[in-house]
C-alpha cells in the first residue's frame, strides 16, 4: 500500500471534478499507455493498469467517498475483501476493456490501433451486474480488532446450465451479421472538412459480438439465474457506524457473461451492554459506595477485550474520571488509538434504616464531613472538556 500512487494524481484530476471530466482525464492517459501504442512496453502496461484501477474508484460514488475519506487503507483488506474496492488487482486486459471499453470506442479508439478481432478495438462479454447493499451488525470487540465475517445473500449468479452465454447450446452462439463479431461498427459521413469517421457499438448485439439464435431454457438467455451465495468479509479493525466497506466482485453477475457489480457492506453497531463509544474512546460509569469513596478500594471495570482492575484512591470524588491509556478504539486510517474514560458516581441509598440513619446524622455534624473543595478541584465542564480532548 506504501508505494501506490495517488488516484488523483494518476488521471490528473482534482477532489472536485465532475464525473465527466475524470472520464475524460481517464481516457486520455489510457489512451497513452495502451499497450497497441506501446508494444512490448511492460512500464506502459502497468501505467495503463494502473489508470484503470484510478478510474474504476473515482468513478463510482461510493468507493470515491471511501478514498476521500480513509485513502489507499479504504481499500487495504485484499482484493475481494472487505475494502477490496477496487477489483483491478486480478484485471487482465479484457477485463478492462469489458468494463471500460466504451470510453475507447466513443473516440474510435480502434481507428488509431488496427484491427482488433475484425473490428478495431475490444467487445465487452454482456453487461456489468448492478452493486448489492447489505447491512452487517458489528459489536465493540469486532469493531476494535476487526473480524472474518461469513454471510449469505441472494443475488443473480451465473448460470450453471448455459455457463453464463444465456445461449441453448455453442452452435446457438452466432456471431453478429451487423458488426461482423467486433463489438463496433463503424460510419462514414461526407462533411465540408472531408470525410469523418466513427466507431460506435453495435446496435444489434449491443457490443457482445454475437447472437443467440436458441435462448437457455433455464435463464431465459440471461446468462445469470436468481440464488444465493455465501460470502467472506474481512472487516478491518477501527471501523465504525455508518462505515461502508466494498467487496469487489460480489455484486449481481451481469447478463450473458457480464462482469460481477460489487458488495457494499454497511456497517452497524450493536449496543454493548456496559460501555458507549465516543469516537475513538469508550466510556464507563463506574458507581461506587460512599465508604469505598472515602476508604478507597480496588475494582474491576469491563473493557473492550475483557476485565480490567483499577485502584480507587481513598477520597476520591464524584465526577472523578479515570483514564485507561489506550483501552479505546483504533483508528482505521493510522495508528492512532482511543482510552477508556471511567466515571466515577458515588452510589447514594434511597432507603436507610433507623440505626444507619443515626450514624449518617452523627456524620453529618462532624466538620470533617463539611464539603470543602479544593483549589485544583475541577469544576464539571473543565471534566467534560477534558474527557473529550
Amino acid at each position: 500500500m506504501a508505494n501506490k500512487r495517488d488516484y488523483y494524481e494518476i488521471l490528473g484530476v482534482s477532489k472536485t471534478s465532475t464525473q465527466d471530466e475524470i472520464k475524460k482525464a481517464y481516457r486520455k492517459v489510457a489512451m497513452q499507455f495502451h499497450p497497441d501504442r506501446n508494444p512490448g512496453d511492460k512500464s506502459a502496461e502497468d501505467k495503463f493498469k494502473e489508470a484503470a484501477e484510478a478510474y474504476e474508484i473515482l468513478n463510482d460514488p461510493d468507493k470515491k467517498a471511501q478514498y476521500d475519506r480513509f485513502g489507499h487503507n479504504a481499500f487495504s483488506q485484499g482484493r475481494g475483501g472487505a475494502g477490496g474496492g477496487y477489483s483491478g488487482g486480478g484485471m487482465n486486459m479484457d477485463d478492462i476493456f469489458s468494463q471500460f471499453g466504451d470510453i475507447f470506442g466513443d473516440e474510435g479508439f480502434g481507428s488509431f490501433f488496427g484491427n482488433r478481432g475484425g473490428g478495431g478495438g475490444r467487445r465487452s462479454t454482456g453487461t456489468r451486474g448492478s452493486n448489492l447493499r447489505v447491512k452487517l451488525k458489528l459489536n465493540f470487540e469486532e469493531m476494535a480488532k476487526g473480524a472474518n465475517k461469513t454471510i449469505k445473500i441472494k443475488k443473480y449468479v451465473k448460470c450453471t446450465g448455459c455457463a453464463g452465454s444465456g445461449a441453448k447450446d455453442k452452435s446457438s452462439v452466432q456471431t453478429c451479421s451487423s458488426c461482423n463479431g467486433s463489438g463496433q461498427v463503424r460510419r462514414v459521413q461526407n462533411t465540408f472538412l472531408g470525410q469523418m469517421q466513427t466507431v460506435t457499438t453495435c446496435p444489434t448485439c449491443n457490443g457482445e459480438g454475437t447472437t443467440i439464435a436458441a435462448k437457455c431454457t433455464s435463464c431465459k438467455g440471461e446468462g445469470r439465474v436468481y440464488g444465493e451465495e455465501t460470502v467472506t468479509i474481512d472487516i478491518p479493525a477501527g471501523v465504525q457506524e455508518g462505515m461502508q466497506l466494498s467487496v469487489g466482485g460480489k455484486g449481481n453477475v451481469g447478463e450473458r457473461g457480464g462482469s460481477f457489480g460489487d458488495l457494499i457492506v454497511q456497517i452497524e453497531e450493536e449496543p454493548h451492554p456496559q460501555l458507549q463509544r465516543d469516537g475513538l474512546n469508550v466510556v464507563y460509569d463506574l458507581h461506587i459506595s460512599f465508604p469505598d469513596a472515602v476508604f478507597g478500594t480496588q475494582t474491576e471495570v469491563p473493557t473492550i477485550d475483557g476485565k480490567a482492575k483499577i485502584k480507587i484512591p481513598a477520597g476520591t470524588q464524584s465526577g472523578k474520571i479515570f483514564r485507561l491509556k489506550g483501552k479505546g478504539f483504533p483508528h482505521v486510517n493510522s495508528y492512532e488509538k482511543g482510552d477508556q474514560l471511567i466515571h466515577v458516581n458515588i452510589w447514594t441509598p434511597q432507603q436507610v434504616s433507623d440505626e444507619e440513619k443515626s450514624m449518617l446524622e452523627k456524620m453529618n455534624q462532624s466538620a470533617n464531613f463539611e464539603p470543602k473543595p479544593e483549589k485544583n478541584d475541577k469544576s464539571f465542564f473543565e471534566k467534560v472538556r477534558e474527557m473529550f480532548s
